[in-house]
This record gives C-alpha cells, structure tokens and sequence, in this order.
C-alpha cells in the first residue's frame, strides 16, 4: 500500500469500488452502468484525440464494437491501479489494462490516468487520459 493509500483509505476504497464497477460494466458492454461509473461531463483523452461526454448515454460504445470487429476483444482486466494524488474531492490513478480476445490472448497492456471526483458526496470517473485506441 502506498503512503496515499494509509493517508486516505476511505477515499483509495470508494475510487477502487468506483473502478471496479466500471470495469464489470465494460467487459458486460453495459452503457448505463459505464455512465453509473462517471461524473458528467466526462472527458476522455486517447488516440489522440479529445471527447467530451456532456451527459449520460454520450459513451459510444462504437469503440468496443470495433474493438470486437478487428481484435476479438472479449474483455479487460486491471493490471495496475496506484493512487498518485488526491483531495478530498479529486483523486488521480495512474493505471493500466490489459485487452484480451476470446482466446485469452492479449491484445495489448495500456497505461492511462484517471481522474475521479466527489461530487454530492458520490465518487465517480471524470476524466480518462489513455495511451490506448
């Protein structure tokens, strides 16, 4: 456990519960509990490009389509989630995933931050920067 951790287990607890439910909603390919998962609006900053989700059901989730299409993306798994900063109101991760196929062998291994926010006493994802499509 890092010193962020001890210092703030709380806050570490509910954003790991935040994180795992956003990952089941993922690999379930479930939008509405994706958006459960996230505070509005939401910016996700990958392949390059900036988008901003300025409310629920603004997820596409054309991405995991393609994904499937090109990859045979089954579902992800965290590798690695370290509390890097926080407030009592933010909190950034630095973390990584891995995509696997069907099969269970890996598409690839992806490093990203995630910035949570409490916002009316309820932790949610706020913005995603990642190094994956």
């Amino acid at each position: 456990m890092t010193h962020l951790t001890e210092k703030h287990p709380e806050l570490h607890k509910s954003c790991m519960e935040v994180l795992d439910r956003f990952m089941d909603a993922l690999n379930a390919y479930d939008a509405n509990a994706m958006d459960a998962a996230m505070h509005f609006p939401h910016v996700r900053f990958a392949g390059g490009q900036i988008k901003i989700y300025t409310q629920a059901g603004d997820n596409p989730m054309d991405l995991f389509e393609r994904l499937r299409r090109e990859d045979n993306w089954k579902y992800s798994k965290w590798v690695s989630r370290e509390l890097v900063q926080c407030s009592d109101i933010k909190a950034h991760y630095a973390l990584s995933y891995t995509r696997f196929r069907a099969d269970d062998s890996i598409i690839g291994v992806y490093e990203s931050l995630y910035v949570l926010t409490n916002v009316g006493d309820a932790w949610g994802i706020q913005m995603r920067s990642s190094f994956g499509p």
